[in-house]
C-alpha cells in the first residue's frame, strides 16, 4: 500500500471520529443536565439511546441513507451514525457522574449561598470529570472501530482498505486498513486512560 494514501485515510478516520465524538460531547452534556434534574425523562431518554446502542452498526447506516437532508452517501450520514452511537456512553457517564456528587457536598455548596449554576460548575462538573471522561474514553476508542464501517456508505477513512481488500480477497490491504485503526485505538485509549488516572489521583 502506498504510504501516502495510508496516511491520508488515517488522518480522515481521525477528522471523522474527533468529529463525532466533539458533537456528542456537545449534545450530551446540556442532555445530562436536565436528565439529572428530571428523572422520568431520564430514564426514557436513556432508554431509547440504549435501544439505538443495540441496533447493528452496518444497519444504522443503512436506515440513515434514506432520511432527507442528511444527503444519502457519504461522510455526513456517516457522522450522524457514528454520533448515534458516540452519545450513549458520553450521556450516561455524565449523568451518573453528577447523581454520584455527593449529597453533603451539595448541601455544603447551598449553605455557602451558591447559586445551582455555581455548584454545577464549581462542584458536581470538577467532581464528576473523572468519569465524564472515562465515557469519552470509552466512546472515542468505540467510535474508532465502528468508523471503520463508514466507507460502506461513502464515509472513507481506514474502511476503505478493509472493504477493498475483502472484495479483491487481499489480506494485506485489509491489514492496512485494520493495524492503523487498532494502533489509533490504542493509542486514544492510552491518552485518555492517562489524563483519567491524572484526574482520579
Amino acid at each position: 500500500m502506498p504510504l501516502a494514501e495510508i496516511v491520508r485515510l488515517s488522518a480522515e478516520h481521525l477528522w471523522l471520529v474527533a468529529v463525532a465524538v466533539f458533537v456528542a460531547v456537545a449534545i450530551a452534556a446540556p442532555s445530562a443536565v436536565i436528565l439529572v434534574r428530571r428523572a422520568r425523562l431520564r430514564r426514557w431518554t436513556l432508554g431509547v439511546v440504549n435501544v439505538v446502542q443495540t441496533v447493528p452498526s452496518l444497519a444504522v447506516f443503512g436506515f440513515l441513507l434514506p432520511i432527507p437532508f442528511l444527503g444519502g452517501v457519504g461522510k455526513t450520514t456517516a457522522i450522524v451514525a457514528l454520533i448515534l452511537y458516540a452519545l450513549l456512553p458520553i450521556l450516561r457517564n455524565m449523568v451518573v457522574g453528577i447523581l454520584g456528587v455527593n449529597a453533603g457536598v451539595r448541601e455544603s455548596a447551598v449553605a455557602m449561598g451558591m447559586t445551582g449554576r455555581q455548584i454545577l460548575w464549581g462542584v458536581e462538573l470538577p467532581l464528576a470529570f473523572p468519569t465524564i471522561l472515562a465515557g469519552i474514553r470509552i466512546a472515542t476508542v468505540t467510535t474508532i472501530g465502528t468508523a471503520t464501517i463508514a466507507a460502506a456508505i461513502g464515509g472513507g477513512g481506514l474502511g476503505t482498505f478493509v472493504f477493498r481488500g475483502i472484495a479483491m480477497a487481499d489480506t494485506k490491504t485489509i491489514l492496512a486498513g485494520a493495524v492503523p485503526a487498532a494502533l489509533m485505538a490504542i493509542a486514544a485509549d492510552e491518552a485518555l486512560g492517562w489524563i483519567e488516572r491524572r484526574y482520579s489521583s
